[in-house]
């Protein structure tokens, strides 16, 4: 096994613990090999920084607010706070990223962006950036996901955006990566590929973890202001791909006296043939480039996930979460598709708060975990649940 200094950071080969690396066609080998070679030392520009910072405050909207749900914490007897990733622009956590990966390809010469997207919340940061910068931007959904996020699609589409529906397989989010990655095949040269997880090739985990980490950054800030402390008890978050999560864990990673709980999406039950949760029904396996847990049959086929929330309909999960969960230093739950929906109508009515379905797996959480009276409990609220509502509106 290879060993990692930090959670925080993977090895030279991309690898936290047994997973990641890159596992890529020989075609893309100079562009993966170009980002690995330069992308921290772009990252460390001091210009980069300040124009990275610049963006995340008069563009974004940073810092978000860290709020202290009154009602939620009397529920649930503990000091509860959410992350309002959901109050960003462009309504989730996923614009930090693509910041931070846009300002990345232009320093690198790209003329030509593409993307996948899910839930249409990275495929709408991304056609935001790219509209601010003036570069093409393609899209790749699924054609099952552009149906029920059609409020996204138009949001790409009125930011400039190609929008290309991915038509194999379960027409979702692992099929649209598998169309961008062939975009990417084609176009070597002046494309840049903005991942929006946690997932990929080394290094993309590290880098959407090192733009997302902006969120535990603030939430150290934030807390100690409010609380006289820094560390909360509990941190929770929702996780497909993972880089909410990631991102809302980051600077707690290493601070082992900091829970860190991942809620997975089980859709219509663990065992029921409809779920996304990975690491319960997942193996190793190499997937989009790395080497993580996947859910796959016994000679290697992907199962198609299933999951009311698109944003959490994968097979797979990031390598870093991977090494969270075999390492035993995340805790890893799951959410149905059902009591996520309850958790999200509990916060509409408690809080006057509509979230993301994403983040609606994570307030399950809540539910599931004993606290502590005086316990400090920070949930990552990773999107706003408008892009949801027709799903809601089937529940009322």
């Amino acid at each position: 096994m290879t060993e990692t200094k930090t959670y925080k950071q993977p090895d030279e080969q991309g690898y936290y613990g047994n997973f990641g690396g890159a596992f890529i066609p020989e075609m893309l080998y100079p562009n993966v090999k170009e980002l690995q070679d330069r992308y921290l030392s772009i990252m460390q520009e001091e210009e980069f920084q300040r124009e990275f910072r610049h963006l995340l405050k008069d563009y974004v909207g940073r810092p978000t607010p860290l709020y202290k749900a009154q009602r939620l914490s009397d529920r649930y007897k503990a000091h509860v706070f959410l992350k309002r990733e959901d109050l960003c622009h462009t309504g989730a956590h996923k614009i930090n990223n693509t910041i931070g990966q846009i300002l990345l390809a232009q320093r690198l010469g790209k003329k030509r962006i593409i993307a996948e997207t899910g839930a249409g919340q990275h495929g709408v940061a991304t056609a935001t950036v790219c509209a601010l910068k003036g570069i093409e931007c393609v899209v790749y959904m699924g054609e099952k996901d552009m149906e029920r996020q059609a409020p996204n699609v138009a949001r790409m589409k009125m930011l400039g955006a190609t929008v290309v529906p991915a038509v194999s397989g379960s027409k979702t989010l692992k099929d649209a990566t598998n169309e961008a990655i062939r975009d990417w095949i084609n176009n070597p040269v002046d494309t840049h590929y903005i991942i929006g997880s946690v997932v990929g090739p080394h290094p993309y985990p590290d880098m959407v973890a090192r733009f997302q980490s902006v969120i535990s950054e603030e939430i150290k800030t934030q807390l100690l202001e409010q609380t006289g402390k820094e560390n909360p008890d509990y941190v929770l978050a929702c996780v497909g791909g993972g880089s909410n999560a990631a991102g809302a864990f980051y600077h707690f990673l290493d601070e082992e006296s900091v829970k860190l709980v991942a809620v997975e999406a089980a859709g219509c039950g663990i065992s029921s043939g409809m779920s996304a949760a990975t690491t319960q029904l997942g193996k190793p396996g190499i997937l989009h480039g790395s080497k993580s847990l996947l859910m796959q049959t016994d000679d290697g086929q992907v199962i198609e996930p299933h999951s009311i929330s698109a944003g959490l309909d994968y097979p797979g999960i990031g390598p870093l979460h991977a090494h969270l969960y075999e390492s035993g230093r995340g805790i890893f739950l799951s959410a149905t598709d059902k009591k996520a929906l309850a958790a999200a109508f509990e916060l509409c009515k408690l809080e006057g708060i509509i979230p993301a379905l994403e983040s609606a797996h994570a307030l399950h959480a809540l539910k599931m975990i004993n606290f502590r009276r005086e316990d400090v409990v920070v949930v990552c609220l990773s999107g706003r649940g408008d892009k949801d509502l027709e799903t809601y509106m089937k529940h009322l």
